[in-house]
């Protein structure tokens, strides 16, 4: 996945699309991960998912299940973005 990418759509379950801001691409573990919000939405909520290939080598956005995975992820996030607010002060 490219680096400049700002926003993304995702079809949910019942097949709606739904349009989200990146917040941030990381690369943890040689693996990558994006963090999502909901672009029409007011919330804090962020969700992160897991840059996988296809079988032709396309990227696909994957759903963080895996509660050790998420814990990981969840915090490499949070590190980031406390080491930005921290250079900001």
């Amino acid at each position: 996945m490219e680096n400049d990418i700002t926003s993304i759509v995702l079809t949910d379950e019942d097949g709606e699309e739904i349009e989200f801001n990146v917040v941030t691409k990381m690369d943890i573990e040689d693996k990558e991960y994006v963090i999502v919000t909901p672009k029409h939405e007011d919330t804090d909520e962020a969700i992160a998912l897991r840059i996988d290939k296809d079988e032709d080598g396309n990227d696909v956005l994957v759903t963080v299940d895996d509660d050790q995975e998420f814990a990981i992820v969840t915090e490499a996030y949070e590190t980031l973005f406390a080491e930005e607010d921290s250079e900001l002060n």
